[in-house]
């Protein structure tokens, strides 16, 4: 997971940037693919980045954008910092915090203990809950909705209990009309 920047609209998080290290220097650049998107946020996570929010104010920082040596300067207040009030380096994250938590919950750090386990998590939590594939490719941004299929089909639900459900949803007798008789 890179930090992330973006605008906090009604229900929407517009992602525009994220911080990427280059060089072992942090700079501004696109999200994944090259292009900002929006994710839909629910009211609660709202609540929960507003309080964070007002709690900890946004940090105003200068980035380079994409490279290091650039002479193009991008300003952006960041919601998630350090204790010390500066953008959160990656490498830094994963190796001070992240694992330490890991280890500490008694789980062997691993690859598919990392950061990036949180955005499988995230995805299967919207499959089973019936998000279509389409627009999660959309929120991770995945170019192609296929990629995301073959990435994540694996934590799709069983489709057998589904299909039996509907098929028993459309043919179940309808109820009588009228009040129940004794």
């Amino acid at each position: 997971m890179r930090p992330v920047s973006g605008r906090l609209d009604a229900g929407w998080l517009h992602i525009q940037r994220q911080i990427k290290l280059v060089r072992h220097r942090l700079v501004f650049g696109l999200p994944k693919n090259n292009r900002d998107r929006r994710v839909p946020l629910p009211a609660s996570v709202v609540e929960v980045l507003r309080q964070h929010m007002k709690d900890h104010p946004p940090l105003t920082i200068i980035l380079p954008w994409e490279n290091p040596a650039s002479r193009e300067q991008v300003t952006a207040s960041l919601i998630l910092t350090t204790t010390r009030r500066k953008p959160i380096n990656r490498c830094w994250f994963d190796a001070k915090a992240w694992r330490p938590a890991v280890t500490a919950a008694g789980i062997v750090p691993s690859r598919s203990t990392g950061m990036h386990a949180l955005r499988h998590f995230c995805a299967s939590a919207l499959l089973d809950a019936g998000e279509g594939i389409k627009a999660l490719a959309s929120y991770l941004g995945h170019s192609d909705p296929g990629f995301t299929l073959r990435v994540y089909t694996h934590l799709m639900p069983a489709s057998e209990e589904r299909t039996r459900n509907a098929i028993d949803r459309l043919f179940r007798p309808a109820p009588p009309d009228g009040p129940e008789t004794a």
